[in-house]
């Protein structure tokens, strides 16, 4: 009874200054209005009532959200964020964060609202993967958009940007998991399972890039959208060219004319994505992105790879890269520099197989963990 009494008081006097927290709040006091506020949580708190707490919180996120001096919120805000996070409340923490990435977009703080975002993403999808999968993927779609902003964090973006494209899409945890079993089929010489297993993936990154027009504006946001493209189709054409190489390490004559088609389309898709990034490239003066450099130089040898592979030569992927760029001589040389360009002109000059040493030595991406295992069946 005394401990019923107790609480009936407790609550009551939450109430109270609930009340006069509105009556603050309707005044335009809103610093002493979460004052109030923040001491009715605190009674919550202690009496382990949270779905009040939920409902404090977002009241004085909202109060917070009005504040003229946006430095002075973004410290209430942090504040807060702090408590809810200690008490494990993973959605009210994910609702005032994104009240936080918003103020701080705002003030063109773009680490911090990419942060922010990139949290409250987490925390949602956390708390419930299912219901939070579009809300989770949009917010993690921002924080990337947000720290291409940023010449720290522009990496992040980029890579934030390509989850969130693929979480959308429900494949950026299964991927990894297909890419693994193509792995063990290959090791295992079970060559046709292993290319159908890469060719799978291919489709799950085409899926993606057919529907990429939906999920990011292109007019607000042409930069990303060409960067974003050119790295799903670069993903596309990658896993076509390792099940073809599949099929080739099998020896079997039967899947000649599979190999020359999946070969065929990666070199085309390859052209597109290294003729989207020169656009890119090309009006920077300096300061290239060093991921992007090695990523069209990498898109460049693959295409003599793939012309090795077919025994043919339609065209020469030095001279296809360089082309229309030759007047942007500090890119020119920085493209010179990538180790994937020098294999490509060893490749042109003396040959696939003269070139498999080199190749050995060198880091492939997702070629890197079957680039052994390929590369024995072709010497």
């Amino acid at each position: 009874m005394i401990n019923n009494r107790y609480n009936d008081e407790k609550e009551l006097e939450a109430i109270r200054l609930i009340d006069q927290a509105e009556t603050l709040a309707d005044r335009g006091k809103g610093k002493e209005a979460i004052d109030f506020y923040e001491k009715a949580a605190s009674i919550y708190l202690d009496l382990g009532s949270y779905i009040k707490l939920d409902e404090l919180f977002i009241r004085i996120a909202q109060i917070i959200s009005r504040f003229k001096n946006n430095i002075q919120a973004i410290y209430r805000l942090k504040s807060i964020i702090r408590k809810t996070e200690e008490l494990k409340l993973n959605e009210v923490s994910a609702k005032l964060l994104i009240q936080l990435g918003n103020i701080s977009f705002n003030m063109h703080d773009w680490e911090t609202a990419g942060e922010s975002w990139q949290k409250a993403s987490e925390y949602l999808y956390e708390t419930d993967p299912e219901e939070y999968n579009n809300l989770s993927s949009v917010l993690l779609l921002k924080a990337g958009q947000t720290f291409e902003r940023s010449r720290i964090k522009k990496d992040e973006g980029k890579r934030l940007i390509l989850k969130a494209v693929m979480k959308i899409h429900k494949f950026d945890e299964l991927y990894e998991l297909e890419e693994k079993r193509a792995y063990n089929l290959l090791t295992r010489e079970e060559y046709e399972a292993s290319a159908k297993k890469f060719y799978e993936i291919a489709n799950y990154f085409r899926k993606a890039l057919d529907d990429l027009g939906n999920i990011i504006d292109e007019e607000e946001s042409k930069e990303t959208m060409l960067n974003s493209k050119a790295r799903f189709i670069h993903f596309v054409a990658e896993y076509q060219t390792v099940s073809a190489l599949c099929l080739r390490a099998s020896e079997n004559r039967a899947f000649n004319d599979r190999i020359k088609k999946l070969g065929n389309e990666s070199l085309e898709l390859f052209k597109e994505s290294i003729s989207m990034l020169k656009n890119y490239l090309f009006p920077i003066k300096s300061d290239f992105d060093h991921e992007v450099v090695l990523r069209i130089t990498f898109d460049t040898m693959l295409i003599a790879v793939i012309q090795g592979m077919l025994g043919v030569h339609q065209l020469n992927p030095i001279e296809y890269l360089l082309e229309d760029i030759e007047k942007n001589k500090a890119l020119v040389k920085k493209l010179r520099e990538s180790p994937y360009y020098k294999i490509t002109e060893r490749i042109e000059k003396l040959g696939i197989r003269e070139s498999f040493d080199d190749l050995s030595k060198t880091h492939l991406g997702h070629f890197e963990m079957i680039k052994n295992t390929l590369i024995s069946y072709f010497q």
